[in-house]
């Protein structure tokens, strides 16, 4: 099946440096019923606390909101990592907060939430590696795929800060490799599948 075939649980994604420009032109392609929970690890400052949602939220059509503890996750919202805090997904749906030392120098780290997605959501994860200067994601990439999720990450040569996607893509378990507009014309045709399955 094609992974733009397939039906989805959630969709994870993970950014850092240049991310905030490169989640606008995705999230603001989606209309506000999209109906798949997106989670994002976006690498940034310890006290920074809402104003990456705020100025997201202004642009975009879906809801774009902090996780909380314990939150049940809901379709049609984005929620992003608090600052300082690693995101993870337990088996029952809900998220859970911890300050654990930063993983690839990170916290939130996108390892943590790629590898307890992958745990929960299996085949039906979908997992996105955007522009970043690190290696964080990769690892999850890996074991997402291993899964049986499907593993999508920017085209490098498109990226502020391409190494990020191209340590994704050097593990060699990203599926696809797309630029920004084609991440969100695959997003939107995950939802048009998502309706006729």
């Amino acid at each position: 099946m094609n992974p733009d075939q397939k039906k989805y649980d959630a969709i994870v994604i993970g950014a850092s440096a240049g991310g905030l420009y490169i989640m606008i032109r995705i999230l603001k392609l989606l209309p506000a019923n999209f109906n798949i929970p997106i989670i994002v690890v976006q690498h940034r400052a310890k006290d920074e606390r809402t104003l990456l949602e705020e100025v997201l939220q202004q642009k975009c059509k879906v809801k774009i909101k902090q996780a909380d503890e314990k939150e049940l996750i809901q379709p049609g919202n984005v929620y992003f990592a608090p600052p300082d805090y690693h995101l993870l997904i337990e088996n029952d749906g809900t998220f859970s907060l911890n300050c654990d030392p930063p993983v690839n120098y990170s916290r939130p780290s996108i390892d943590v939430l790629f590898e307890t997605a992958a745990d929960v959501y299996k085949q039906r994860l979908l997992a996105i590696i955007l522009t970043g200067a690190n290696k964080d994601g990769s690892y999850g990439i890996k074991k997402i795929a291993l899964q049986g999720g499907t593993t999508i990450a920017q085209l490098p040569e498109t990226a502020d800060y391409p190494e990020m996607p191209r340590a994704a893509i050097s593990t060699g378990h990203v599926q696809l490799v797309l630029d920004a507009d084609a991440i969100g014309q695959f997003l939107l045709n995950t939802m048009k599948n998502q309706d006729v399955c």
